[in-house]
Protein backbone atom coordinates (compact mmCIF):
# COMPACT_ATOMS: atom_id res chain seq x y z
CA UNK A 1 0.00 0.00 0.00
CA UNK A 2 1.47 3.46 -1.20
CA UNK A 3 2.68 5.51 2.10
CA UNK A 4 2.47 9.23 2.75
CA UNK A 5 5.36 11.02 0.72
CA UNK A 6 7.90 12.80 2.66
CA UNK A 7 8.13 16.49 3.07
CA UNK A 8 11.02 16.41 0.60
CA UNK A 9 9.79 13.34 -1.35
CA UNK A 10 8.26 13.81 -4.95
CA UNK A 11 4.38 14.92 -4.81
CA UNK A 12 1.31 13.18 -5.58
CA UNK A 13 -1.05 13.68 -7.85
CA UNK A 14 -3.76 11.91 -10.17
CA UNK A 15 -6.15 12.60 -13.07
CA UNK A 16 -9.45 11.04 -13.82
CA UNK A 17 -10.43 10.52 -17.38
CA UNK A 18 -14.32 9.51 -18.36
CA UNK A 19 -15.56 8.61 -22.08
CA UNK A 20 -17.77 11.32 -22.31
CA UNK A 21 -18.18 15.07 -23.26
CA UNK A 22 -17.34 17.61 -20.41
CA UNK A 23 -21.01 18.27 -20.65
CA UNK A 24 -22.11 14.96 -19.66
CA UNK A 25 -19.58 14.31 -16.75
CA UNK A 26 -19.84 17.55 -15.00
CA UNK A 27 -23.37 17.01 -13.42
CA UNK A 28 -21.76 13.83 -11.83
CA UNK A 29 -18.69 14.88 -10.66
CA UNK A 30 -20.31 17.46 -8.85
CA UNK A 31 -21.82 15.18 -6.69
CA UNK A 32 -18.13 14.35 -5.42
CA UNK A 33 -18.01 17.74 -3.82
CA UNK A 34 -14.21 17.80 -4.50
CA UNK A 35 -12.40 21.21 -6.41
CA UNK A 36 -11.44 20.09 -9.73
CA UNK A 37 -11.02 21.10 -13.21
CA UNK A 38 -12.72 19.85 -16.02
CA UNK A 39 -11.91 19.79 -19.96
CA UNK A 40 -11.48 17.65 -23.21
CA UNK A 41 -9.43 14.80 -23.60
CA UNK A 42 -10.03 13.64 -27.19
CA UNK A 43 -13.86 13.71 -28.83
CA UNK A 44 -15.24 11.39 -26.63
CA UNK A 45 -13.18 11.71 -23.27
CA UNK A 46 -13.06 13.97 -20.35
CA UNK A 47 -10.23 14.49 -17.89
CA UNK A 48 -10.81 15.59 -14.15
CA UNK A 49 -8.02 17.04 -12.52
CA UNK A 50 -8.68 17.23 -8.62
CA UNK A 51 -7.07 19.45 -6.66
CA UNK A 52 -5.55 16.77 -4.10
CA UNK A 53 -7.19 17.83 -0.66
CA UNK A 54 -7.47 14.60 1.25
CA UNK A 55 -4.02 12.75 -0.01
CA UNK A 56 -2.06 16.63 0.52
CA UNK A 57 -3.95 17.39 3.55
CA UNK A 58 -4.27 14.22 5.65
CA UNK A 59 -3.31 10.67 5.61
CA UNK A 60 -5.27 9.22 2.98
CA UNK A 61 -3.12 7.23 0.01
CA UNK A 62 -4.04 8.63 -3.38
CA UNK A 63 -4.99 5.32 -4.92
CA UNK A 64 -7.37 4.92 -2.49
CA UNK A 65 -8.71 8.20 -3.00
CA UNK A 66 -9.08 8.05 -6.57
CA UNK A 67 -10.49 4.53 -7.01
CA UNK A 68 -13.19 5.79 -4.45
CA UNK A 69 -13.92 8.71 -6.76
CA UNK A 70 -13.82 6.56 -9.91
CA UNK A 71 -16.25 3.83 -8.30
CA UNK A 72 -18.52 6.38 -7.53
CA UNK A 73 -18.53 8.11 -10.93
CA UNK A 74 -18.91 4.94 -13.00
CA UNK A 75 -21.92 3.63 -10.89
CA UNK A 76 -23.93 7.18 -11.47
CA UNK A 77 -23.16 7.21 -14.99
CA UNK A 78 -23.39 4.94 -18.32
CA UNK A 79 -19.66 5.49 -19.04
CA UNK A 80 -16.21 3.75 -17.81
CA UNK A 81 -14.11 5.83 -15.60
CA UNK A 82 -10.10 5.68 -15.55
CA UNK A 83 -8.27 7.10 -12.42
CA UNK A 84 -4.21 7.19 -12.97
CA UNK A 85 -2.52 8.05 -10.03
CA UNK A 86 1.22 8.56 -8.36
CA UNK A 87 3.07 8.87 -5.14
CA UNK A 88 6.63 8.22 -4.14
CA UNK A 89 6.63 5.28 -4.16
CA UNK A 90 4.36 4.03 -6.53
CA UNK A 91 2.14 4.22 -9.60
CA UNK A 92 -0.28 2.74 -11.21
CA UNK A 93 -4.42 3.14 -12.77
CA UNK A 94 -8.07 1.63 -11.79
CA UNK A 95 -10.78 1.28 -14.09
CA UNK A 96 -14.07 1.70 -13.31
CA UNK A 97 -17.28 0.54 -15.23
CA UNK A 98 -20.60 0.69 -13.84
CA UNK A 99 -21.54 -2.08 -11.10
CA UNK A 100 -18.12 -4.36 -12.54
CA UNK A 101 -15.21 -4.91 -9.82
CA UNK A 102 -12.67 -2.17 -10.60
CA UNK A 103 -9.70 -3.20 -12.27
CA UNK A 104 -6.27 -2.28 -12.04
CA UNK A 105 -2.69 -2.31 -12.06
CA UNK A 106 0.57 -0.70 -10.05
CA UNK A 107 4.22 -0.02 -10.87
CA UNK A 108 6.75 0.30 -8.26
CA UNK A 109 8.38 4.17 -8.41
CA UNK A 110 11.05 2.27 -10.75
CA UNK A 111 8.50 1.49 -12.93
CA UNK A 112 8.92 -2.56 -11.61
CA UNK A 113 5.57 -4.19 -12.17
CA UNK A 114 4.00 -5.01 -8.96
CA UNK A 115 0.17 -6.22 -10.53
CA UNK A 116 -1.36 -9.24 -12.93
CA UNK A 117 -1.27 -9.54 -16.47
CA UNK A 118 -4.54 -10.84 -16.02
CA UNK A 119 -5.61 -7.54 -15.09
CA UNK A 120 -4.36 -5.95 -18.45
CA UNK A 121 -6.32 -8.21 -20.79
CA UNK A 122 -9.91 -7.12 -18.66
CA UNK A 123 -9.21 -3.58 -19.08
CA UNK A 124 -8.02 -3.81 -22.98
CA UNK A 125 -11.45 -5.48 -23.28
CA UNK A 126 -13.91 -3.22 -21.17
CA UNK A 127 -12.20 -0.06 -23.16
CA UNK A 128 -12.32 -1.22 -26.45
CA UNK A 129 -8.97 -2.19 -27.09
CA UNK A 130 -7.74 -4.41 -30.29
CA UNK A 131 -7.54 -7.63 -27.95
CA UNK A 132 -4.10 -8.41 -30.63
CA UNK A 133 -2.30 -6.08 -31.05
CA UNK A 134 -3.11 -3.51 -28.97
CA UNK A 135 -2.71 -5.83 -25.74
CA UNK A 136 0.70 -6.78 -27.02
CA UNK A 137 1.26 -2.97 -26.71
CA UNK A 138 0.09 -3.00 -22.85
CA UNK A 139 2.01 -5.90 -22.07
CA UNK A 140 4.74 -4.00 -23.02
CA UNK A 141 4.08 -2.34 -20.10
CA UNK A 142 4.97 -4.97 -17.53
CA UNK A 143 8.16 -5.90 -19.40
CA UNK A 144 11.56 -4.73 -17.63
CA UNK A 145 12.92 -1.51 -18.57
CA UNK A 146 15.51 0.30 -17.03
CA UNK A 147 14.41 3.64 -18.61
CA UNK A 148 11.03 3.82 -17.58
CA UNK A 149 9.83 4.85 -14.35
CA UNK A 150 6.39 4.71 -12.97
CA UNK A 151 4.95 7.55 -14.64
CA UNK A 152 6.70 6.64 -17.94
CA UNK A 153 4.71 3.68 -17.84
CA UNK A 154 1.32 5.73 -17.38
CA UNK A 155 2.48 7.78 -20.04
CA UNK A 156 3.16 4.51 -22.15
CA UNK A 157 -0.62 3.63 -21.29
CA UNK A 158 -2.01 6.83 -22.60
CA UNK A 159 -0.21 6.35 -25.55
CA UNK A 160 -2.05 3.21 -26.08
CA UNK A 161 -5.49 4.51 -25.03
CA UNK A 162 -4.66 7.22 -27.76
CA UNK A 163 -5.95 4.37 -29.77
CA UNK A 164 -9.42 4.74 -28.66
CA UNK A 165 -9.53 8.21 -28.88
CA UNK A 166 -7.61 8.99 -25.72
CA UNK A 167 -5.91 13.01 -26.26
CA UNK A 168 -4.69 14.46 -23.23
CA UNK A 169 -4.33 18.38 -23.47
CA UNK A 170 -0.36 19.64 -22.98
CA UNK A 171 0.65 19.77 -19.76
CA UNK A 172 -1.47 17.52 -18.15
CA UNK A 173 1.05 14.71 -17.37
CA UNK A 174 1.28 11.87 -15.09
CA UNK A 175 3.75 12.33 -12.65
CA UNK A 176 3.38 16.45 -12.25
CA UNK A 177 2.38 17.11 -9.03
CA UNK A 178 -1.05 17.44 -8.13
CA UNK A 179 -0.86 21.61 -7.60
CA UNK A 180 0.95 22.47 -11.24
CA UNK A 181 -1.50 19.71 -12.35
CA UNK A 182 -4.49 22.29 -11.88
CA UNK A 183 -2.27 25.37 -12.42
CA UNK A 184 -1.72 24.10 -16.20
CA UNK A 185 -5.97 22.87 -16.42
CA UNK A 186 -7.24 26.06 -15.23
CA UNK A 187 -5.54 27.45 -18.42
CA UNK A 188 -6.64 25.12 -21.10
CA UNK A 189 -9.17 26.49 -23.22
CA UNK A 190 -12.75 25.12 -22.35
CA UNK A 191 -12.05 24.12 -19.30
CA UNK A 192 -14.19 23.93 -16.34
CA UNK A 193 -14.42 24.24 -12.78
CA UNK A 194 -16.45 21.22 -11.47
CA UNK A 195 -17.94 23.34 -8.01
CA UNK A 196 -20.83 24.41 -10.04
CA UNK A 197 -24.01 25.80 -8.10
CA UNK A 198 -25.88 23.18 -9.81
CA UNK A 199 -27.78 22.19 -13.18
CA UNK A 200 -28.60 25.58 -14.56
CA UNK A 201 -24.69 25.65 -15.92
CA UNK A 202 -25.45 22.50 -16.69
CA UNK A 203 -28.44 22.93 -19.19
CA UNK A 204 -26.27 25.68 -20.52
CA UNK A 205 -24.23 22.64 -21.86
CA UNK A 206 -26.88 20.53 -22.73
CA UNK A 207 -26.30 21.23 -26.54
CA UNK A 208 -23.52 19.36 -26.40
CA UNK A 209 -24.96 16.27 -24.66
CA UNK A 210 -28.27 16.28 -26.43
CA UNK A 211 -26.32 15.60 -29.49
CA UNK A 212 -24.10 12.72 -27.86
CA UNK A 213 -25.02 9.17 -27.79
CA UNK A 214 -25.46 9.97 -23.87
CA UNK A 215 -28.28 12.47 -25.12
CA UNK A 216 -31.45 10.61 -24.08
CA UNK A 217 -29.76 9.20 -20.89
CA UNK A 218 -28.83 12.46 -19.03
CA UNK A 219 -31.49 14.36 -16.56
CA UNK A 220 -32.32 17.61 -18.61
CA UNK A 221 -33.50 14.78 -21.53
CA UNK A 222 -36.90 14.22 -19.47
CA UNK A 223 -37.72 11.68 -21.69
CA UNK A 224 -38.14 8.00 -20.46
CA UNK A 225 -34.70 6.42 -20.79
CA UNK A 226 -33.67 9.69 -18.09
CA UNK A 227 -36.47 8.54 -15.89
CA UNK A 228 -35.68 4.84 -16.33
CA UNK A 229 -32.05 5.50 -15.39
CA UNK A 230 -32.99 7.98 -12.64
CA UNK A 231 -35.19 5.20 -11.34
CA UNK A 232 -32.78 2.74 -11.39
CA UNK A 233 -30.33 4.71 -9.52
CA UNK A 234 -32.36 5.39 -6.22
CA UNK A 235 -32.82 1.32 -6.67
CA UNK A 236 -29.75 0.59 -7.02
CA UNK A 237 -28.11 3.45 -4.22
CA UNK A 238 -30.16 2.67 -1.66
CA UNK A 239 -28.89 -0.98 -0.25
CA UNK A 240 -25.06 0.41 -1.72
CA UNK A 241 -24.98 3.28 0.27
CA UNK A 242 -26.67 0.98 3.47
CA UNK A 243 -23.98 -2.12 2.74
CA UNK A 244 -20.85 0.47 2.68
CA UNK A 245 -22.29 1.91 6.19
CA UNK A 246 -22.63 -1.36 7.39
CA UNK A 247 -19.36 -2.81 6.15
CA UNK A 248 -16.16 -2.37 8.54
CA UNK A 249 -13.16 -1.19 7.06
CA UNK A 250 -13.00 -0.26 3.42
CA UNK A 251 -16.72 0.12 2.71
CA UNK A 252 -16.32 4.24 2.67
CA UNK A 253 -15.89 3.48 -0.88
CA UNK A 254 -18.81 1.66 -1.62
CA UNK A 255 -20.69 4.04 0.68
CA UNK A 256 -19.91 7.15 -1.53
CA UNK A 257 -20.71 5.27 -4.70
CA UNK A 258 -24.26 4.26 -3.21
CA UNK A 259 -24.41 8.18 -2.05
CA UNK A 260 -23.39 9.61 -5.35
CA UNK A 261 -25.73 6.75 -7.58
CA UNK A 262 -28.54 7.68 -4.90
CA UNK A 263 -27.99 11.52 -5.45
CA UNK A 264 -27.76 11.73 -9.29
CA UNK A 265 -31.02 9.22 -9.49
CA UNK A 266 -32.81 11.79 -7.02
CA UNK A 267 -31.43 15.08 -9.33
CA UNK A 268 -32.57 12.99 -12.12
CA UNK A 269 -36.00 12.49 -10.55
CA UNK A 270 -36.50 16.09 -9.30
CA UNK A 271 -35.43 17.28 -12.63
CA UNK A 272 -38.16 15.34 -14.46
CA UNK A 273 -40.60 16.52 -11.98
CA UNK A 274 -40.02 20.45 -11.72
CA UNK A 275 -39.48 20.64 -15.72
CA UNK A 276 -42.18 18.76 -17.62
CA UNK A 277 -41.73 18.23 -21.71
CA UNK A 278 -44.96 19.34 -23.25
Amino acid sequence: MPTPDAPTGPARGALLLCRAVPGAVAPVAHLLREPMRLTRAGDDWSVLVPEGRPWRDGAEPVDRVVTGWATALAVGAPWPVLALWWDADHAGFTLAYGFRRPVGFVWLASGVPAGEDEALRTFAARVGLDPVLDLQALEQLTKPDLAADGAARLRGLLAVLARVGVLMPPGLTPGTPADRLGETAALLPGSLPVAWPGLREAVAERGTVDHSRLGPWMPWAGGPRARALALAQVAGGVPLLAWGLRRRGGGWGWAAAGALLLAHGALGLAYDLTHPRD
